[in-house]
């Protein structure tokens, strides 16, 4: 598990905004998920021999004596919600979701064992066009993050139960002559599931995988047809993609599309954004036949790129210094009083930190100057007798100001409004 220090919280935020901001203009309703649901669930829908089920599932008995898991993912719990509100048949719904997962694994960089993600799940709608609608969604997220350049779009066709079924035969056959050269965790799928094999990032079984059949020569016609169709809207709308036959994603529910977004940039844990079509699962718990299909994002990994290049934002835009007993206490008075401002005639959004405890007016400045501030107020004796407050600008030339205490709203408004347009406001909506 990780602690998130307030620089890192930031950058997550920052993420989440943007990205629900892309989710609601196309028009997805967000939804909120149990963080623990039944194990039967995910045993269920995920599949009993993926890796998630297997060996990374955080499971318990409750005081019933009910086996309950801490969510692994978030399309199992999502269907169980839309069919349980009767949200799946004959209804199109676009859903959106954020939240922490949990996953025993071994803990590295960019991998942890609770982990955030936000994701989107469609359903009742069977065509290719909602599939390429979330790649156009994901990509529109990668530009308004200024990562686009860093990911890449790789696509693939699991077909269907039957199609992978007959793959699956042929796969094992293949790998079976050459079982003794390959690495332990593949041994282990050969029998239980061999397709996650295609996934292995050992390089000796990835360059056994080259002369292994490819899933392409057993899929059905229909399964064809749904990617041709894609694939020629992606090329009209010039949106750049690579087949890569290896996708398989980690999950039992998926066929036809699969996709998957991955970067280069943080080494093991490339994949950044996967998803595909699901088409089978609503019916799995008892629903009517639904088609589905949606993604996952990896906020962590998110962070990891955006890491480098963000920009924090300072504390505070106005710094509160105060030296006496009764300075002390107006300068409290004085915050709230801007504050209160904010939400009637300022018209503009600041951050007021007052300097609280004990301190030398040197060591005030000090503090003023490293919360970011770009004005100090300054607050004696002599100004609280006068009803005054001294103004000391922190970023730029100028005389310290003494003004009337009545007279700082307009000041302030004037000045933020003049040095930086993020201050001005529309709603006071956050920046």
């Amino acid at each position: 598990m990780q602690d998130w220090l307030p620089r890192q919280k930031e950058i997550f935020r920052f993420i989440e905004d943007k990205l629900r901001d892309v989710l609601c203009s196309y028009g997805y309703q967000e939804i909120g998920l149990p963080v623990i649901e039944s194990t039967h669930l995910f045993s269920r829908l995920v599949g009993e021999s993926t890796d998630i089920v297997e060996k990374e599932m955080y499971t318990f008995d409750d005081r019933n004596g009910e086996s309950l898991t801490l969510r692994p993912e978030g399309t199992a719990g999502t269907v169980r919600l839309a069919q349980e509100n009767g949200l799946t048949f004959n209804q199109v719904q676009r859903l959106w979701y954020a939240g922490p997962m949990f996953r025993y694994e071994r803990p590295q960089k960019g991998r942890y064992r609770q982990f955030e993600q936000i994701g989107a799940e469609c359903f009742g709608m069977p065509g290719p066009d909602i599939d390429v609608e979330l790649m156009f969604m994901t990509k529109r997220m990668w530009e308004v993050l200024e990562i686009s350049a860093d990911l890449r779009l790789e696509l693939n066709s699991l077909g269907t139960a039957e199609s992978r079924a007959e793959y699956r035969i042929a796969l094992q056959e293949y790998l079976s002559g050459v079982k003794h050269e390959l690495d332990e965790d593949s041994l282990k799928r050969l029998e239980s599931n061999p397709l996650r094999i295609l996934d292995s990032k050992v390089e000796k079984t990835k360059d056994l995988l080259q002369g292994a059949p490819h899933l392409s020569e057993f899929l059905d016609a229909d399964s064809i047809q749904h990617f041709d169709q894609l694939r020629r809207i992606l090329d009209k709308q010039q949106l750049s993609y690579s087949v890569n036959p290896h996708i398989v994603r980690g999950l039992d529910y998926y066929n036809k599309t699969v996709f998957e977004w991955v970067t280069d940039s943080l080494g093991a844990q490339g994949t950044v954004c996967g998803g595909g079509r699901y088409d089978g699962l609503v019916e799995q718990i008892g629903g009517k036949s639904t088609p589905g299909v949606g993604f996952a994002i990896g906020l962590d990994r998110l962070a990891l790129m955006l890491e480098p290049e963000f920009e924090s934002s300072k504390q505070a835009d106005v710094y509160i210094a105060a030296v006496g007993d009764n300075a002390r206490v107006t300068a409290l008075a004085l915050a709230e009083d801007i504050r209160d401002l904010q939400l009637t005639t300022l018209q503009v959004k600041i951050r007021v930190v007052v300097n609280c405890g004990e301190g030398k007016f040197k060591s005030q400045l000090k503090k003023a100057d490293s919360s970011g501030a770009s004005l100090a107020l300054i607050l004696g004796d002599d100004e609280v007798a006068n009803g005054q407050v001294t103004i000391k600008h922190l970023r730029e030339s100028g005389e310290q100001k003494l003004i009337n205490s009545e007279e700082l709203g307009t000041y302030l408004a004037e000045y933020y409004s003049r040095i930086e347009p993020r201050h001005r406001t529309a709603g006071m909506t956050e920046e």
